[in-house]
């Protein structure tokens, strides 16, 4: 299986990149993993943020396969400790889908099609975050479950 992470509009923290890098090169010895980056709508001044969720949405299901199981990053998702996750990751493994797709949409969240689409949502936590710090705490979480899979010392029980 391959995961991929779909996010809206680049990093532009040196700092933060630097540490995803880290955990998405960490993420690489466990799984095919890739980060792929949409970019940031242009002229959104003159869109209503229902007109951007639409824009936005047209380029996230413009990258999904019909094959990819499609997660969205939405805070009405299901929560999981990072155990929970970890077992949620295997399930995937174990149903033999080709990749697992995670989304983390714009700032107004993700249009109707995006919904109706997905086969899912997690929800990292009820707390509201920057987009660009999601993208670390996902990464890192990706790589934790991994660890915990694999019985390894990076998660403390």
């Amino acid at each position: 299986m391959n995961i991929k992470l779909l996010a809206i509009g680049k990093t532009d923290n040196k700092q933060l990149q630097s540490l995803i890098d880290d955990y998405q090169k960490r993420l690489g010895f466990y799984i095919k993993f890739e980060l792929e980056i949409i970019p940031d709508l242009k002229k959104v001044k003159s869109l209503s943020e229902e007109q951007q969720k639409q824009k936005e949405g047209e380029l996230i299901l413009n990258k999904i396969a019909p094959t990819d199981v499609l997660v969205l990053l939405d805070e009405n998702g299901k929560q999981f400790d990072s155990v929970a996750f970890s077992n949620y990751l295997q399930k995937h493994m174990n149903s033999g889908i080709k990749q697992l797709v995670f989304v983390i949409g714009g700032p107004y969240g993700f249009s109707p099609e995006v919904y109706n689409k997905a086969n899912g949502k997690v929800s990292l936590s009820k707390m509201t975050f920057s987009h660009q710090m999601i993208r670390l705490f996902m990464v890192e979480q990706l790589y934790r479950a991994f660890t915990i899979l694999k019985n390894e010392p990076y998660h403390h029980r």
